[in-house]
């Protein structure tokens, strides 16, 4: 299984980036270009997923963008990892479920590279900091499946200004809070993308 990775190092405007998913995936289908593990950050944007609510944006003044991850609202942005990729499930397992799974553990052994206890949480998906009774959510995910292609992916709080959240209730959940590795302390993060990486193709690869 061939996985091309590429890591942007200037900000994705986030139109642009959905445009680029699409084409691979359709691509990937037709077996004309390789899996892809896509590594960036966004310019500021809100985006609403496949089950979103209205109500759930809060100040009705910021622009949201339609996508058809699965998911609600959410914000990326700069200080934030946005890790996209491009999966053939027709020659993995056809489990979305286990896929999950493997996302959320992807996720957790980056974090344990940083000595950040994390765990998945069954009834909110992601990836989640904290003990029980104030549970931090610390990475989203957010995935389309397309004629058994996977895309999409998950966006991990690294440094980002947490204040953008204020205007959203994430994720649709209103009793729990948002952190980032900066905000629990970590100050070396300067080779998070490499971690990222490196952890993504143990699992998948």
């Amino acid at each position: 299984m061939n996985i091309e990775v590429k890591n942007s190092v200037k900000s994705i405007d986030y139109s642009k980036s959905m445009k680029i998913l699409e084409k691979r995936a359709h691509d990937v289908f037709l077996g004309k270009k390789d899996e892809l593990l896509w590594v960036l950050e966004h310019k500021p944007v809100y985006t609403a997923g496949v089950s979103s609510k209205n109500t759930d944006l809060l100040d009705k003044s910021i622009k949201v963008i339609k996508t058809n991850r699965g998911g609600k609202h959410t914000y990326h942005g700069p200080g934030q990892k946005v890790v996209y990729f491009v999966l053939n499930l027709n020659k993995r397992e056809k489990d979305i479920r286990k896929l999950i799974n493997k996302l959320e553990k992807c996720i957790m052994d980056i974090l344990n590279e940083y000595k950040i206890k994390s765990y998945p949480d069954r009834k909110n998906i992601g990836v989640w900091v904290g003990e029980k009774n104030k549970q931090m959510k610390i990475a989203a995910i957010g995935i389309k499946v397309k004629r058994w292609v996977a895309y999409h992916g998950f966006a991990l709080n690294v440094k980002n200004d947490l204040k953008m959240y204020n205007g959203i209730i994430p994720c649709g959940i209103k009793n729990k809070g948002i952190t980032s590795l900066k905000d629990i302390g970590i100050v070396d993060y300067k080779n998070i993308e490499k971690v990222i990486i490196d952890k993504f193709l143990n699992i998948f690869l």
